[in-house]
């Protein structure tokens, strides 16, 4: 195709003399300059540039200049800082959900194998940190696992509903783009699309009825923008905390402990301890991530009209330090969850000793079904329960009400019954089939698009 074939400004080829022609072209030889020393970055220089320009953005241009002289007096043409640094931010959010979607569905993989693995063991359940109705190992993983699985969601949505910056000049009206293209719109709209699609922003099938890049911006994208994705990153953050938090009062229980390596110290004076360190790790950090939430909500709230720069050196440590606390936190937990360690024994031990007070109420109502009185018998059970607790707080000693029901002669019509009445598992409910089809139907779907990375294992420096 021939430069006759085209479409020509008239300003162009009639009118315009050749300086002022020359000064609004870009040739391919600048463009081909550029390109062959896109990475070659002298920091050294950008550096000793900042320092005298005062200005981030600009020190890298004047140090991109001297690699292409040539080009030099197009670089940067028609932008501005935010066309670097927003659009940056944007890449950069984007490909951090990318690294942290994969490692969730490997945590939630190693979660949903150890509840299944124990979706029927009995175990006390807690209210209030006090013993209550009896619940299973795997049904309480799988309260974690809804938690993190609404983490996934979220963290899904908000990496699908970013969108690009694109090319928008200084206040987002792209003035001086349609300056350069001498008031066509279209080549402006082309420029900020393929642009756009240079990025990485392409139209999915989630994402085909949007534009991949925002339409309107000011100097800035939105900074609400911001305060999504780190809102999820500081809920999944409180996930975490709640999950290890309860790993720590179980381990204080003896009854589930996180990995323990074998030459492992807990303490330095009482060798004896086995101190959950990497759960309290965990927590510690998740601490801060949660705490990182409050930076962009306060910058989104001060970024005055166009834009202001109360958002530049804030921005610059909570991005980057939400996404790499997510990032540890998430390495460490499937650290955890790959050696979680289960103490039946001592589980069955704790069921023992609470399990005839739980069992006053099915006690009752089979002394019913065998002809006695609703009233005598909750009187009697309430007596003896009483004396046990007795013996529990005030002597130190073990749980004995099934002995004393063993011993009073009201109770004779049942005796036969007890192992059935106080079987743990006729306390548990639907708990196993609630794992199954929890698992089944919620958790494996959504597990699905990170089969090809879900078996990766993680290097983690502790």
């Amino acid at each position: 195709m021939d430069e006759f074939s085209k479409y020509r400004s008239p300003l162009v080829s009639r009118y315009a003399s050749k300086e002022m022609s020359y000064n609004f072209s870009i040739f391919i030889n600048l463009v081909t300059e550029m390109e062959s020393h896109a990475e070659d970055i002298d920091f050294a220089m950008a550096a000793v540039e900042e320092s005298k320009l005062r200005h981030d953005v600009m020190a890298h241009v004047h140090t991109f200049a001297h690699c292409c002289p040539t080009a030099a007096p197009i670089i940067h043409l028609g932008a501005t800082s935010c066309y670097v640094g927003d659009n940056t931010d944007l890449i950069l959010l984007r490909d951090g959900f990318d690294i942290l979607l994969p490692k969730l569905a490997r945590v939630i993989d190693r979660l949903s194998n150890f509840a299944e693995k124990y979706a029927g063991l009995p175990t006390l359940g807690f209210t209030h940190y006090q013993p209550a109705q009896l619940t299973t190992v795997g049904k309480r993983a799988c309260l974690w696992l809804q938690d993190l699985a609404m983490d996934m969601r979220n963290l899904k949505r908000a990496r699908e509903d970013l969108r690009f910056r694109g090319v928008k000049g200084t206040t987002g009206t792209q003035a001086s783009f349609l300056q350069l293209f001498q008031g066509d719109h279209d080549k402006v709209e082309d420029l900020d699309r393929m642009v756009t699609e240079m990025a990485g922003f392409k139209k999915s099938l989630i994402s085909s009825f949007l534009n991949m890049a925002y339409m309107v911006t000011g100097q800035t994208y939105s900074r609400k923008v911001d305060i999504d994705s780190l809102s999820h990153l500081a809920s999944m953050g409180a996930t975490i905390h709640k999950i290890c938090t309860d790993i720590r009062l179980l381990a204080n229980l003896k009854e589930i402990e996180e990995p323990f390596e074998k030459e492992q110290i807990g303490s330095s004076a009482m060798a004896y301890k086995r101190n959950p360190m990497r759960c309290e790790r965990c927590c510690s950090l998740a601490r801060h991530l949660i705490a990182l939430l409050a930076d962009p909500l306060q910058t989104a709230s001060v970024q005055w009209l166009e834009r202001t720069l109360d958002d530049s050196a804030n921005r610059r440590i909570s991005l980057p330090e939400s996404f790499l606390t997510a990032d540890i936190i998430l390495s460490t937990l499937q650290n955890i969850t790959e050696g979680l360690v289960v103490y039946p024994k001592v589980i069955e031990r704790h069921i023992r000793h609470e399990l005839p007070f739980m069992a006053t109420e099915n006690i009752i109502m089979a002394m019913v079904k065998a002809g006695g009185n609703r009233q005598d018998c909750h009187e009697k059970i309430r007596v003896l329960s009483q004396q046990a607790a007795n013996v529990v707080k005030q002597e130190g000693g073990d749980n004995d009400l099934l002995a004393r029901v063993q011993a009073d002669p009201y109770f004779a019509p049942i005796l036969g019954h007890l192992d059935n009445i106080l079987d743990p598992k006729t306390f548990i409910g639907r708990a196993p089939q609630q794992v199954a089809r929890f698992l089944s139907e919620e958790v494996r779907p959504l597990l699905e698009p990170y089969k090809a990375e879900i078996d990766v294992k993680i290097e983690l420096e502790l």
